[in-house]
């Protein structure tokens, strides 16, 4: 009898509604009790008030098997990278981060050693980041390694930028070049499966150190901050490039309530990556756009503010917020008008 009652039990598969459509599910009931409480969920990372600053929180989550493999993930660069891509959402909030917090969950496979390594690079990330390690927790896991760091920051209330502020015929920007991660995540991808059919083979990825960093330890936009802050620059809206260019313009867009025409020109790609994504049979700007890790900044700008930005390094201006029933597209090179799909990081 109970088992016929278990069976007509409704059951969802998280795949069904994708990471952020999970995390709205869950959290569609939560209400905010606390007039400190100034953003909750749904941006890169909540925002507490404070006084005089405002407090940014953000964490994040890396899994062994999901978002790395130990077979090719150097113990101190997973560190380090852990840091990164928390702290990448506290830049995207346009807040300068302090403080962060480590949380392990390790099974009996990795040693003291082994965790000494991970911490040299959480070290090192917070070094040159200038944030303070100020507590964690450490517990057991049935298998493998889960790192959990939560990052804090800070900014004055009116300087903080959230991903809903862009207006009708705002610039559409990013900051250094797209699609490298993933194509040195391809590359290493491709010698593990080498390896693993001929394990006498030593991997060969060429010259290709530059892609294969951009995987293995990626960077924090922090310089886009400070230069913003220089020359007295506050974007509209804003987002870190994590699960791909396509998924972030999505998230600009539905949160502001806009389309987006995106040009194919103003996309920033490497070299190194366009001629790996053609050495893969891959289109580059398919990369650019689906790939994720990348780390950089998107942001909108008032065209208001095109001379602040037009002699800033490293920035492009790749488009321009729209009517939202004009859809999000892509302006090729060729001319062409494409809808662009947000495949972006899967997830689950």
């Amino acid at each position: 009898m109970e088992e016929n009652k278990n069976a007509n039990i409704k059951r969802t598969d998280v795949n069904e509604l994708g990471e952020f459509g999970l995390i709205e599910h869950l959290t569609k009931n939560f209400k905010t009790k606390n007039l400190s409480t100034v953003k909750s969920v749904g941006d890169d990372a909540a925002v507490i008030e404070n006084g005089n600053l405002m407090t940014v929180v953000s964490t994040d989550m890396l899994v062994e098997g999901i978002h790395f493999d130990m077979m090719y993930s150097p113990l101190k660069h997973l560190g380090y990278k852990a840091v990164v891509v928390n702290l990448s959402d506290i830049y995207a909030m346009n807040a300068y981060p302090k403080q962060i917090t480590v949380s392990l969950a390790l099974s009996n496979r990795y040693s003291v050693e082994a965790l000494e390594e991970i911490y040299a690079g959480i070290e090192q990330a917070c070094k040159f980041y200038k944030v303070d390690l100020i507590g964690g927790d450490t517990t057991s896991s049935p298998k493998g390694l889960i790192i959990s760091i939560t990052a804090i920051g800070q900014q004055e209330r009116n300087k903080i930028v959230y991903r809903d502020g862009a207006k009708l015929g705002d610039l559409l920007c990013v900051t250094g070049n797209l699609g490298a991660a993933y194509l040195g995540l391809q590359l290493l991808e491709r010698e593990k499966q080498i390896y693993l059919a001929n394990p006498g083979v030593k991997p060969d990825l060429g010259d290709q150190n530059y892609l294969v960093g951009r995987q293995l330890k990626p960077e924090a936009r922090y310089d886009m901050i400070e230069a913003f802050a220089k020359a007295d620059l506050i974007p509209t809206a804003m987002i870190d490039v994590s699960d791909g260019l396509a998924s972030e313009v999505f998230h600009l867009c539905k949160q502001s309530g806009l389309g987006a025409l995106v040009e194919e020109s103003g996309v920033p790609i490497h070299p190194d990556a366009e001629v790996q994504a053609i050495d893969f049979g891959m289109d580059p700007i398919t990369c650019a756009l689906s790939g994720g890790e990348d780390y950089e900044l998107l942001f909108a700008i008032n065209p208001k503010d095109l001379e602040k930005v037009k002699y800033l390094p490293d920035i492009y201006i790749m488009g321009e917020m729209v009517e939202k029933s004009e859809g999000i597209k892509l302006h090729t090179k060729g001319g062409n008008i494409h809808e662009i799909k947000a495949q972006g990081w899967k997830h689950f």
